[in-house]
């Protein structure tokens, strides 16, 4: 009974102290799979590596091979599961938010947590946000499936999986929160927000408890910019734009000419590509680390920071475009950073040092992922929380305002997640209807004024109705036989009639579709559209057993009376 009571609760979208609660739960499972993802992909670098990421101490051939014995490790697990689970990453965490409230299938997360593990260990110009998006939003709503809560409680609760994701990965809890509203979900609703808020605070702190307190790019020295390096920072912000344009075009063009070759082709070739790279300029590899240790060096040279800035593009837009699982982020700051690290080359030439080169790297990180994503704030969180340096807000500002409205609105570029999902043709935005709708479960607007009799009642059906308060409704239970399946049909007045100039019944019968427990008024909804009339009949787990009903009128007079 008490789980009963907790799904009615559910199944309406109001904070509660219950939601919190799944919330932290499910955060906590995700955190620690988020914790053994990392410390397995590093620690296998650690055997091979001097230092986590930097692939610059290895030999030419070296650095050629170990994408491609990477590869194999990914194409071993995707034979494993006969190649059929191997979409992953955010855009697909998206996608199974619009077409299943987040419920991610079990054989594409075994496929994301070890094929990523071989993609980071072996030098891939990937992150490792993407696949703890993936596993934090799987680990979370492994609840909702447990328990049969309603599935908007369910979105919910993979929000909270990607926010402990986010947060696990990078120590930002803040931006773990904005992102969430601003990428995943593109809402800010106060039930969502405060879960949202308690299960980014419980990556963040486990995070703590395995890798100590520190903060990604704490390193960078404090800001030393001032204002006369704001018009250099406007025109760093267009230029960031047009690359996060490129860098899109790119990726959605090699996409586009490889998705009729096979997985173990596309890979391969991602594996030559990446090992090639890796052999011109070893910084290229890996998620980005490495290559902004190269440009904080106090001598920088032009040449090798272009080169750089080059090879990470073709590698990041080739590795992921041609399928090696793994994240967008982690790359895009690094990307973001080498080209600041240039705008720094070119600015010095009209003042005195170069003692803003991080500063600018940086500013580069927080305008390429703005421009990259669509999300701004998201990008500002980021970077702010990554360097731990609240006065690097108003420079960063300045730079993602003027990289988002060249991007955006000047060159028409959008979110590479949308993109992705678009040329996929996966689902990811619900009609405007359904976007009301999938916020309730059935559950809370159950009507339970019903009556059920049995199909040898039928010939008594007149005298029924008559004995039956004009409030409650009339179902025919006609059990399955060898010819017909098992249904429930409503009885449906028609006041058109007149009893006195019509012969026989003024109702007809109409067929009740079934609607699990655990649906939302969405499906409810559309399970009626077509006829515009009728109710489906709710049950748990026991089609034969109706535990309520959901008109359409019902429905329909909460959308239109602004009841929702």
């Amino acid at each position: 009974m008490a789980l009963a009571n907790l799904r009615i609760k559910l199944a309406k979208p109001e904070p509660s102290w219950q939601l919190c609660l799944l919330g932290v739960l499910g955060a906590t499972i995700a955190a620690i799979f988020i914790i053994l993802f990392r410390l397995a992909f590093e620690n296998i670098q650690a055997i091979y590596l001097q230092n986590i990421d930097d692939f610059s101490s290895l030999t030419e051939f070296q650095r050629f091979i170990t994408p491609v014995i990477a590869t194999l490790g990914i194409l071993s697990v995707a034979w494993i599961t006969g190649f059929q689970y191997t979409r992953s990453g955010i855009p697909f965490v998206i996608h199974r938010l619009k077409s299943a409230y987040g419920a991610i299938p079990f054989l594409n997360t075994i496929n994301q947590f070890f094929g990523s593990i071989f993609a980071l260990a072996g030098g891939f110009s990937v992150g490792r946000e993407g696949p703890a998006v993936h596993i934090g939003a799987a680990c979370s709503t492994i609840l909702a499936k447990r328990f049969s809560l309603p599935q908007n409680s369910m979105r919910t609760l993979c929000a909270c999986g990607v926010a402990a994701g986010i947060a696990a990965s990078f120590n930002t809890p803040l931006a773990a929160v904005i992102f969430v509203m601003e990428v995943i979900l593109r809402e800010y609703k106060l039930h969502m927000f405060v879960p949202v808020i308690l299960a980014s605070i419980i990556g963040s702190l486990m995070t703590h408890a395995v890798f100590g307190s520190y903060h990604e790019y704490e390193f960078f020295s404090y800001l030393v910019i001032d204002y006369s390096h704001y018009p250099w920072l406007i025109l760093f912000g267009i230029l960031l734009g047009v690359l996060a344009k490129v860098f899109n075009v790119g990726m959605l063009a090699v996409i586009r000419v490889s998705q009729n070759q096979h997985m173990t082709v596309r890979l391969l070739v991602a594996a030559v590509i990446m090992g090639l790279m890796g052999v011109w300029v070893p910084e290229s590899m890996g998620s980005g680390l490495s290559a902004i240790d190269l440009i904080l060096e106090e001598e920088m040279v032009f040449t090798l920071v272009f080169s750089l800035l080059c090879a990470k593009m073709i590698a990041t837009i080739v590795v992921l475009g041609l399928g090696i699982p793994g994240g967008i982020i982690g790359p895009t700051l690094g990307i973001g950073a080498i080209a600041g690290a240039l705008m720094a080359l070119f600015v010095s030439i009209f003042f005195d040092n170069m003692m803003f080169a991080g500063d600018y790297a940086l500013l580069g990180m927080a305008g390429m992922l703005a421009a990259t994503l669509n999300a701004p704030l998201a990008a500002l969180l980021t970077i702010i929380e990554l360097a731990d340096q609240l006065q690097l807000a108003l420079p960063a500002m300045v730079v993602i305002t003027s990289a988002y409205l060249t991007s955006s609105q000047f060159l028409k570029n959008r979110s590479i997640f949308l993109q992705q999902l678009e040329f996929q043709n996966l689902s990811y935005q619900p009609s405007p209807v359904e976007n009301i709708l999938q916020k309730y479960g059935v559950l809370a607007y159950l009507e339970d004024k019903y009556r059920v009799v049995k199909d040898t009642e039928e010939d008594n059906l007149s005298e029924i109705i008559r004995a039956t308060p004009g409030d409650e409704q009339i179902i025919v239970h006609y059990p399955a036989d060898d010819e017909n399946p098992q249904q429930f049909k409503l009885v449906q007045y028609d006041l058109n009639l007149h009893p006195l100039e019509h012969e026989g019944p003024a109702y007809h019968l109409t067929a009740m579709p079934a609607v699990d427990s655990q649906a939302t008024l969405s499906e409810a909804y559309f399970a009626l559209v077509e006829k515009r009339q009728g109710a489906v009949y709710v049950y748990h787990k026991d089609p034969s057993h109706i535990i309520g009903i959901v008109s359409f009128d019902r429905i329909r007079g909460l959308l239109t009376q602004g009841a929702i």
